[in-house]
């Protein structure tokens, strides 16, 4: 009498999420042997920002004209423009530079990195790794999961500035706001925290652009179509973890660290 085993409607996806957490454990235990491969990694931190850096500042610049002409809208009809660069500058440094950043990494040097990492696994070169004994996750994995990080930090950095810097144009020429109350206003509500917290996200953000861009590349389906799917899937599985984890570390930053002045 034989006996068929079946699996749950979720297990699936609880096998594809353990795969996924124990290639992100093997990347932070691989990172620490040695010999650790520094000149890939200035070459994938240099091949991510150059694909990177213009469209991120390009799309930086509405996204902070956007925020300062609502939140000037808003404090104008509340008797508080005085404030609206505080806010702007709060809005944009913790939220959108963030976000701006991975979805940028995510979508550009991220899936460059999973279509490279695809090719090389349907060409069996991965396999071949495997057999002559180099790990192909200290090898080629965390350089590039690095090299992320490193350029999402610099590139938040650089929609920080962009994005507050159009605010400001778009507030002073569009709402005939004041260049003084407008720069004043900084001191009122942001705080050095606020920076801190931006850059942590921008650095885990690009942690896990560069995990799940190397766990789909090293399992895409046979063929060329097969790198192709995994290249969409991991844009898409990126931008739902980097929202869902926006959303834990501003929550968990809310708690812990009061508003200026309470």
């Amino acid at each position: 009498m034989s006996t068929k085993t079946r699996s749950f409607p979720g297990a699936g996806a609880i096998r594809e999420t353990g795969r996924l957490y124990a290639l992100g454990l093997d990347v932070v235990r691989s990172t620490f042997k040695r010999p650790f491969q520094f000149r890939e990694l200035v070459q994938q931190f240099w091949f991510i920002a150059s694909v990177s850096i213009l469209p991120t500042a390009l799309v930086s610049i509405p996204f902070g004209a956007v925020i300062a002409l609502h939140l000037g809208s808003l404090t104008t009809q509340i008797g508080a423009q005085s404030f609206t660069g505080a806010a702007s500058v709060l809005a944009i440094i913790q939220q959108a530079s963030p976000v701006v950043t991975a979805l940028l990494i995510a979508g550009a040097g991220g899936s460059a990195m999973c279509a490279d990492l695809g090719s090389r696994t349907i060409r069996e070169e991965i396999d071949a790794m495997e057999v002559l004994g180099v790990s192909p996750v200290q090898r080629l994995i965390v350089p590039r999961v690095l090299a992320a990080m490193a350029v999402a930090v610099f590139l938040n950095g650089l929609v920080s500035v962009v994005g507050v810097l159009g605010g400001y144009v778009f507030n002073v020429i569009m709402q005939d706001g004041t260049p003084g109350a407008y720069l004043a206003s900084f001191s009122a509500l942001a705080q050095l925290p606020d920076l801190w917290i931006s850059e942590l996200k921008a650095l885990l953000f690009g942690f896990v652009a560069g995990i799940v861009a190397a766990y789909r590349g090293l399992n895409p389906k046979a063929g060329p179509k097969g790198v192709g799917d995994a290249v969409n899937q991991s844009v898409v599985i990126t931008f739902l973890l980097l929202f869902l984890m926006n959303l834990v570390l501003s929550s968990l930053y809310l708690q812990l660290v009061p508003p200026k002045g309470m």
